[in-house]
C-alpha cells in the first residue's frame, strides 16, 4: 500500500494558483494578503521539511557564497553582499516545492545559484563572460542529467534578472543600455507577477525562440565589460599636474 506524504501535495503550480485565486477572491484586501502570506509561508516550510537534503544543500551553497564574499577586499558597502546572499537563500529555500518529486538539488541548480550570487564575490572584467558560460552550462547539465525542474527554470530566470540588471545599473556607463536592461529583466518579472496577482493564477511569460532580445543584450553587456578599460587611480604627480603660469 502506497503511503502519501508531503511530496504528494498538489504541484507548486496548482498550489500557487489556489493561493492567488484566494487573494483575488478576497479583493486584495489586507486580510486577504495576510492569509496569502501565511498560507504561502506554511506551504514553503512544509516543502522544505519534506526535502531536508535539498534544504541542507541550499544552506551549504549560500554559506560558501557568503564566505567567498567576505574574502573580497575593498567591497563597499559591506552590507550589500550579506543582504544579497540572504535574499538568494530565502528565495531558494522558500521554493523547494518547485523540485516536485525530487528531494535534492542538481549540479545545474548549484551553477544557477552561483550565477545569481556572482555580484557578491566575483570581480574583474571577465565576470559577465563567466555568467554567460554558466547560463549555457546549467541548461546543458540539467538536460544531460535529466534534472530539469520548475525550480531550475525559475532560478535561471531570476538569476539572469538579478545578475544582468546589477551589471547594467552598477557598471554600464551608457544610460540607453541601462534603460534597455531594465526593460529586458526586472520589468517583465514585475509585470508577470502583477498580472498573476490580478488574474488569480500564474502567468507563463512569453519565451521567444527565434529572436531573444535579452540574450542579445547579455552579449552586448558582456562584450562592453570585457573591452572597457580598467580604471586606475593615479596619484597626482609632476607628470600630470597642470603648470600654473
Amino acid at each position: 500500500m502506497r503511503r502519501y506524504g508531503l511530496l504528494d501535495e498538489p504541484s507548486s503550480r496548482a498550489a500557487t494558483d489556489a493561493l492567488l485565486a484566494g487573494l483575488t477572491a478576497g479583493h486584495w484586501r489586507p486580510r486577504a494578503w495576510a492569509r496569502f502570506v501565511l498560507d504561502a509561508t506554511l506551504r514553503s516550510l512544509r516543502q522544505a521539511r519534506a526535502r531536508p537534503r535539498a534544504l541542507a544543500e541550499v544552506c551549504a551553497l549560500h554559506l560558501a557564497f557568503a564566505a567567498l564574499a567576505a574574502g573580497v577586499p575593498g567591497r563597499t558597502p559591506r552590507w550589500t553582499a550579506p543582504k544579497w546572499t540572504l535574499m538568494s537563500w530565502a528565495l531558494a529555500a522558500g521554493h523547494l516545492g518547485l523540485l516536485e518529486r525530487r528531494r535534492s538539488l542538481g549540479g545545474a541548480d548549484a551553477v544557477t545559484l552561483a550565477r545569481a550570487n556572482l555580484p557578491t564575490f566575483a570581480t574583474g572584467r571577465w565576470v559577465p563572460a563567466l555568467a554567460l558560460v554558466s547560463d549555457l552550462a546549467d541548461g546543458m547539465l540539467a538536460r544531460r542529467l535529466g534534472t530539469e525542474s520548475r525550480f531550475g527554470a525559475a532560478a535561471d530566470s531570476l538569476a539572469d534578472a538579478a545578475f544582468w540588471t546589477w551589471l547594467a545599473l552598477r557598471h554600464e556607463p551608457d544610460p540607453r543600455i541601462r534603460a534597455a536592461a531594465s526593460l529586458a529583466w526586472p520589468l517583465p518579472v514585475l509585470a508577470v507577477t502583477a498580472l498573476g496577482v490580478r488574474r488569480g493564477h500564474m502567468i507563463d511569460p512569453p519565451r521567444p525562440v527565434v529572436l531573444r532580445p535579452a540574450a542579445a543584450l547579455q552579449a552586448v553587456l558582456a562584450t562592453r565589460a570585457v573591452l572597457r578599460p580598467t580604471r586606475t587611480n593615479v596619484p597626482p604627480g609632476p607628470s600630470n599636474r597642470r603648470c600654473r603660469r
